[in-house]
């Protein structure tokens, strides 16, 4: 069986201490979905924010506050191209190989998928691995390193792939319902705020409205 989830990189979280998270020193992916426990949603929040917890070299650029909360959350509320390093991964259960999304990667990058059913018929995300996906006839074949002769690949139906990118969609729809329900008690003062950066972070619509996400 194939399965397909969206997941988000995350890099260990020993020493963070603004809101409850899972305890981890490992590198790691976490799938997103509306099934998350509360620390696990406080896990990918804190990841999120972790991504774009920089300072622009941009004078008008607002300064960043000095209380640790909103220090942190600095960059997630004011940036205008936010991310949330991560993508699909997608496991075939029969054979074990597990096709990952590579370094710098982003969530939020999900269309080039439907570039390779409806486009050019090829993508790419992210390096070290390279993994590749490429249309062959009415089936995708995934390279889980397409830099590394002999690299393992899953191949699968176009039409299957579909459905999977759809319940993807889905996942991450009801995970971002949770993460909306979870600023209301741990960062209540900038809820709102949040709620809306993680939306564009992962590419979906923003809470109040607005343009549609990665789906087709």
């Amino acid at each position: 069986m194939i399965v397909l989830h969206p997941v988000l990189e995350i890099l260990g979280t020993r020493g963070f201490d603004l809101w409850p998270v899972v305890d981890s020193a490992t590198h790691d992916f976490l799938p997103l979905s509306g099934r998350l426990g509360t620390t696990e949603v406080g896990t990918a929040v804190m990841r999120i924010a972790e991504c774009n917890d920089v300072d622009p070299a941009d004078e008008d650029h607002p300064r960043r506050p000095a209380d640790p909360l909103g220090g942190f959350l600095h960059g997630l509320l004011t940036m205008e191209d936010l991310f949330a390093a991560g993508g699909l991964r997608v496991t075939d259960t029969a054979t074990g190989v597990t096709f990952l999304p590579g370094c710098c990667n982003g969530l939020d990058e999900r269309l080039d998928w439907f570039e390779v059913l409806d486009g050019d018929g090829w993508a790419c995300f992210g390096h070290d691995p390279a993994p590749l996906a490429e249309r062959v006839g009415d089936a995708v074949r995934l390279t889980v390193d397409g830099d590394r002769a002999g690299s393992p690949v899953i191949e699968l139906p176009a039409t299957d792939l579909r459905r999977l990118l759809a319940d993807a969609e889905r996942d991450l729809a009801d995970f971002h319902r949770s993460a909306t329900e979870w600023t209301t008690r741990y960062v209540p003062d900038h809820a709102p705020a949040v709620a809306d950066a993680l939306a564009r972070a992962l590419g979906l619509p923003a809470p109040t409205g607005g343009p549609a996400g990665p789906t087709p």
